[in-house]
């Protein structure tokens, strides 16, 4: 008998092989089984190119070619296409299965599932920091508070999202290059499960987006060093002209976007009117872009913009083995925070793990949009 979970896993280990390369559609396994033998497999390559059951065989031929039965891990959210291919098979009289595997597979395509329904990015938060939540001592110090093993997790998070976002203060402080810096077998490594797989997955350098008010950002900038991916800068409209102009000459997608206002009190007791840039407009028209995920990495006043709006559905924190201490020490989460508990965004927590002496926390903001994700099947 055929066990439909073992041959499933393969199929999701398949798809898992695309990673990073596939947006704006699903990661896509598909394995076909005779008489307990694999006699085909394949899985969606790339977006644009063949889908995985073309290359296990073609999607068109498997009513041609008499299969029974069809195992499913989930069925596409998209509503022009939701179970409607279950329901051809179905009416050829062909056993349909689904769903099995539905926790792996809704977790394989969480970022696509939310897009596809919200029109958004899937948005994780990353951030490491002190035990106490510190991410910089009270004179600026950062490096390092998490260790290598932490740092190395940090960079399969950039490989398996679109694109990364940070705040002009990071590009200013540390001129980063923003890429990923894992060999395609380290990525493997993290990725699969080598009991059930064991190939190469190729990186995919995730593209930048830099929220930079009045495009201060330097032309040589680090960011701009990686060939073959694409940068974007959201200003407001307040950005002079010839920055903009500046940024396009090398190479930088330059987007205006809205600004609302925060407004903040001093200790002075005296009310400024700060503006910052739309984290709504600034998603809405990522979407538009086709981009179903953004890896923030941000510091602490871009990570405060998207948790005050509630901007975002997953959080992975790494903590290193110190506390910092201090009322000057940069916190994790900067801005006003909020006034009372009942207003603040609720998680659930999913995993933790040691990683050599450091914690590494994930968790979903619990009421966030899109079915099949997690908490909101």
């Amino acid at each position: 008998m055929v066990d439909d979970v073992v041959y499933m896993k393969r199929a999701i280990e398949l798809a898992k092989l695309a990673t990073g390369h596939t947006s704006p559609n699903p990661l896509v396994g598909a394995v076909v089984v005779k008489d307990n033998t694999i006699i085909g497999e394949g899985y969606h390559h790339k977006a644009g190119t063949a889908h995985a059951e073309v290359h296990a065989p073609c999607a068109l031929r498997i009513i041609e070619a008499g299969i029974a039965k069809v195992i499913v891990g989930s069925t596409d959210p998209n509503p022009l296409v939701s179970g409607k291919g279950m329901e051809l098979l179905r009416e050829a009289g062909i056993e349909v299965v689904c769903p099995v595997c539905s926790d792996e597979c809704a977790e394989l395509n969480e970022h696509f599932f939310t897009y596809i329904q919200t029109g958004k990015p899937f948005v994780t938060l990353k951030s490491a920091m002190s035990l106490d939540g510190k991410i910089a001592t009270s004179t600026g110090q950062s490096q390092w508070i998490t260790n290598e093993s932490s740092r190395r997790d940090g960079h399969v998070l950039r490989a398996t999202h679109d694109a990364m976002l940070v705040g002009i203060g990071t590009i200013l402080a540390d001129n980063p290059q923003l890429n990923c810096r894992l060999t395609d077998s380290e990525l493997s490594d993290a990725l699969l499960d080598k009991s059930i797989l064991d190939e190469p997955i190729t990186i995919h350098q995730p593209n930048v987006i830099i929220l930079d008010s009045l495009g201060r950002t330097p032309t040589t900038s680090r960011v701009f060093e990686i060939n073959n991916r694409k940068i974007h800068i959201f200003v407001s409209k307040g950005c002079p002209k010839d920055r903009i102009q500046a940024l396009e000459q090398v190479g930088a997608q330059v987007t205006v976007v809205e600004s609302i206002s925060t407004r903040k009190s001093k200790s002075t007791d005296i009310v400024i009117d700060i503006k910052k840039l739309s984290i709504d407009d600034i998603l809405t028209k990522l979407g538009e872009l086709g981009y179903t995920s953004i890896l923030v990495e941000g510091g602490s006043a871009i990570i405060s913009s998207f948790v005050e709006t509630k901007n975002f559905d997953k959080v992975v924190t790494y903590i290193g083995n110190t506390i910092i201490g201090g009322n000057d020490a940069t916190p994790a989460v900067g801005g006003r925070g909020f006034e009372s508990l009942e207003v603040s965004p609720q998680l659930t927590f999913t995993k933790t793990k040691v990683l050599d002496n450091n914690i590494r926390i994930e968790a979903y903001r619990q009421g966030r949009r899109g079915t099949y994700v997690h908490g909101n099947r």
